[in-house]
């Protein structure tokens, strides 16, 4: 028996059978591995040996195979060969005995600020899915604090984890859990923070470039920007991009209205940046799609028309985004595949690779809640005649 596997279960023969039974009359027990054995003794488990036996390869090509790391070191017809002869003999490894032998726990934590949307959940998702192909276990862990200090849910990170990987968290944050020595892969935040062992981000500065474009060629040049009210890189990014899509744009007037990330303070945002002093903005360009759901109640709330009088876009393409009506102008996030980009970085990482820093490419929906902005003189009228 090799280190990756376990001892031998009991046989079944231990269970009692009631009189007249098939066990009770001496039939044959089925073995771990599905072979039949006369007189009720178990067969042994199936091990690495018999599947490179069968594959006939060598049990380090095996292990290779089964652990995800034949890349360059076994060829593809072989690997095929160790899978299709794992399948065949029903083999699992031990993973239990493997992390004894390496030191590992083989467990990731995912910290996430909060989970009252689905983009994290999503990002759980892909993390779980690349984590589950090498093996390995993810604790999703909601910080208490939001995107503020993140505590060390198990006092002893080090002896728990074997990385973490932090989605929408500033880097000082995590103090506590990068103190512990561990890897640290970053989603959704500063690249040249050197903090984080790896970084890997959704190219946001592009969606919002995308977004601008879209409402400056439909007409639009007086858009209020209603910005999440957060200290953090990605919330910074949209602003810094807005501004910089909006430089040059002849007649281009952009304000900026604060708002926290739920509907009510969406609506509040909204509703100051169409009452305020000035002409009234067309376009009210959103940090999330929250926000937007609150800006669409606040511009109707005010007699006016989404997207007569006032276009409105959001940001994530939630689930929330197609539930308003009508349905929002957004920007599409692929945040499944983030998490599995997060996760693949940390498996470098663990394995003693570069770890790939990718900006992964997002996508422009356009929807009903965007149109041309109104030619009527009185368009840039303030609600209620002022």
């Amino acid at each position: 028996m090799t280190s990756d596997e376990a001892p031998t279960p009991p046989g079944a023969s231990a269970v009692p059978h009631p009189p007249g039974s098939a066990r009770a009359e001496g039939a044959p027990v089925t073995g771990a591995a599905g072979a039949a054995h006369p007189g009720g003794r178990a067969a042994a488990r199936t091990t690495s040996r018999d599947v490179a036996r069968l594959a006939g390869v060598s049990q380090a090509a095996v292990s290779l195979v089964l652990g995800d790391k034949w890349h360059g070191r076994v060829s593809p017809g072989k690997a095929e060969a160790v899978r299709d002869a794992a399948r065949a003999l029903g083999y699992r490894p031990n993973l239990a005995a493997r992390s004894l032998r390496m030191g590992r726990t083989r467990t990731v934590l995912l910290v996430v600020p909060a989970l009252t949307t689905e983009f994290f959940a999503r990002v759980y998702t892909g993390a779980a899915r690349v984590a589950a192909a090498h093996g390995f276990g993810v604790v999703l862990y909601p910080s208490p604090e939001g995107i503020g200090p993140a505590r060390d849910p198990f006092d002893s990170a080090a002896a728990t984890l074997d990385g973490v990987i932090a989605s929408s968290m500033a880097a000082d944050a995590l103090t506590t859990l990068r103190d512990a020595g561990l890897p640290l892969v970053m989603l959704d935040s500063d690249p040249g923070d050197h903090r984080a062992t790896a970084t890997v981000n959704l190219d946001i500065a592009d969606g919002v470039r995308q977004l601008t474009t879209h409402l400056v060629a439909l007409g639009h040049r007086r858009i209020t920007h209603l910005a999440a009210e957060v200290r953090s890189w990605t919330f910074e990014v949209r602003s810094r991009a807005l501004a910089d899509a909006l430089h040059g744009v002849p007649g281009a007037r952009l304000r900026r209205e604060p708002a926290a990330l739920d509907i009510d303070a969406g609506l509040r945002a909204a509703h100051a940046a169409l009452t305020g002093p000035g002409p009234r903005p067309t376009a009210l360009l959103c940090d999330d799609d929250i926000i937007a759901a609150g800006a669409c109640k606040a511009v109707r709330r005010l007699g006016l028309r989404i997207p007569e009088d006032v276009s409105v876009t959001g940001f994530d393409d939630l689930a929330l985004a197609v539930a308003v009506e009508p349905e929002l102008t957004t920007v599409r996030l692929p945040a499944e595949e983030f998490g599995q980009a997060g996760m693949r970085a940390l498996m470098a990482v663990l394995d003693g690779h570069p770890a790939p820093a990718p900006a992964l490419p997002v996508e422009l929906v356009t929807r009903g809640s965007t149109a041309p902005p109104a030619d009527a003189p009185g368009n840039a009228a303030r609600p209620g005649g002022r």
